[in-house]
């Protein structure tokens, strides 16, 4: 008798997040895009009611499309975005120095578990 082991078929349906903090020109706004697996776009734009670093405003909206993202139910998800000091800060590729900076990287790592 032969007995064989079959490897299930696990497929993964990734979602996409692009966000850019620097577009905060009078009535433009923070932009979010997330796209599901099937292709639809969704965008969201964030207006911060305060002052803040492009940094932190990068931070801001990283941090607002992972929870539109959990809203979403999203599992898999791809986060691309334009500041390199936030992604090198997430990504563990730098430390952050900044009080707000480290606090805002915390937030992240608690909303990264979820996916």
């Amino acid at each position: 008798m032969e007995v064989q082991l079959s490897t299930p078929n696990v497929t993964h349906e990734y979602w996409m997040m692009y966000f850019n903090g620097l577009v905060m020109a009078p009535g433009l706004g923070a932009r979010v895009v997330l796209i599901s697996p099937d292709g639809s776009r969704l965008r969201y734009v964030i207006h911060p009611y305060f002052l803040a670093s492009n940094n932190a405003t990068e931070y801001e909206v990283l941090i607002n499309g992972l929870h539109i993202a959990i809203e979403l139910d999203t599992t898999w998800l791809y986060v691309r975005g334009d500041s390199d000091c936030v992604i090198d800060q997430v990504m563990k590729e730098s430390s952050c120095k900044i009080p707000l900076m480290a606090a805002y990287c915390q937030e992240v790592r608690k909303l990264e578990d979820k996916f």
